[in-house]
């Protein structure tokens, strides 16, 4: 009774109103919502303030910046949702609000364009190597089996291609990833697809910003050949994971291509089958499907394990 009564005194009040239908269609700063509101930089983060301790915003530090978006607490999504519903969708000063916002994500994509060209060839040359990205998109999809009820976390999201194609299939997505470039592009994307139940944020594989027992689908896509200890990734994403959750690690198998290391900074030239298994197993995880899709010359390997 208390929270729910906490929560309504923080909408009653138009600016906080406004913070969250905004904040409803997407991550953003503080910096963003002064331009959209038109007001002073300390108003606007009392306002932040006080919808953070309602529990109705989460802070999500990026560098040094802080992005804002609703709470994903799992007990109050239903009735958080319920209350933005109530937001009435065509007020004069929403709809206002709504143009500046569209202003916001515009250039934030031009910004993620720009990136992104510029480090598309790189990604290119390695793509050519291996089986078609829809091919893998296909068995990750198949192997997760997601659906509306479940929680999924992406670890090293890069550009959110992840939450892009499981979205529509889950109650919520997010995305983890150390590069502020890349954030820019997966939250562009995420916006432009309409995927307002997916967000992101910056954090390390190995430290990744959740509590124990928070998601029922896992994955680490094309991440672990980064990793200098494999190892530790996969126990953290055991550790994220609820009981009879799903894990799922795409990665290359063994190959002897050099140049992924020399000029990719690849630390590790594919994984074989035993040794994933054995980080599976010390982690508490059973490891469930194997699935091989090659390439020419690189093969992808697809592997599945539970949680008990």
């Amino acid at each position: 009774m208390e929270e729910i009564l906490q929560a309504l005194k923080a909408l009653g009040e138009p600016t906080r109103m406004r913070i969250m239908a905004l904040c409803a269609m997407g991550d953003l700063s503080v910096s963003e919502l002064v331009h959209i509101l038109g007001q002073s930089q300390p108003r606007v983060s009392r306002h932040l303030k006080l919808l953070c301790e309602a529990g109705l915003l989460q802070r999500l530090r990026e560098g040094s910046w802080v992005f804002h978006r609703l709470s994903a607490d799992p007990e109050q999504y239903d009735s958080l949702h319920r209350l933005i519903e109530l937001i009435p969708k065509d007020d004069e000063v929403l709809l206002r609000d709504r143009e500046r916002l569209d202003e916001v994500k515009k250039e934030r994509a031009e910004k993620a364009a720009e990136y992104f060209s510029l480090n598309a060839q790189r990604w290119e040359e390695i793509r050519v190597l291996h089986v078609d990205d829809k091919v893998v998109e296909a068995a990750l999809f198949d192997v997760l089996a997601p659906n509306l009820d479940q929680d999924f976390l992406d670890i090293g999201t890069g550009t959110g291609r992840m939450l892009e194609i499981l979205s529509g299939h889950i109650r919520q997505g997010w995305g983890v990833d150390l590069s502020s470039d890349m954030l820019a592009i997966a939250r562009a994307k995420l916006e432009k697809g309409g995927h307002t139940n997916c967000g992101v944020r910056q954090g390390d594989m190995y430290q990744v910003p959740f509590s124990a027992e928070t998601f029922d689908l896992v994955s680490i896509h094309q991440v672990l050949h980064y990793a200098g200890e494999p190892n530790r990734a996969i126990v953290e994403a055991a550790r994220v994971l609820r009981k009879g959750g799903k894990l799922c690690v795409i990665d290359f198998a063994p190959h002897e291509e050099e140049t992924l290391r020399t000029q990719h900074q690849h630390r590790r030239l594919g994984f074989h089958e035993t040794e994933v298994s054995r980080m599976m197993t010390d982690c508490g995880l059973n490891m469930t499907e194997v699935r091989n899709l090659p390439g020419e010359p690189l093969t992808v390997s697809v592997w599945v394990a539970e949680k008990d």
